[in-house]
């Protein structure tokens, strides 16, 4: 998923991410610009899911 839309759509991201995967902290879900890894990885690691898995769920909700 590219770094920019994620930017873009952060706050509808966060709240789709926090519906599905309620174990995630506010601490899990902050981003910084420019630390798109550091934020995949917290992801990653937290729910057990590559970071394709992650993108491609993120890429559906923001189609829809």
């Amino acid at each position: 998923m590219n770094e920019d839309r994620i930017k873009g759509n952060w706050n509808t991201l966060k709240g789709k991410l926090k519906q599905n995967y309620g174990e995630l902290t506010d601490d899990d879900l902050t981003y910084v610009e420019g630390k798109e890894d550091e934020l995949f990885g917290r992801l990653q690691k937290k729910l057990g899911k590559t970071r394709e898995e992650l993108s491609g769920q993120m890429k559906k909700w923001l189609d829809s």
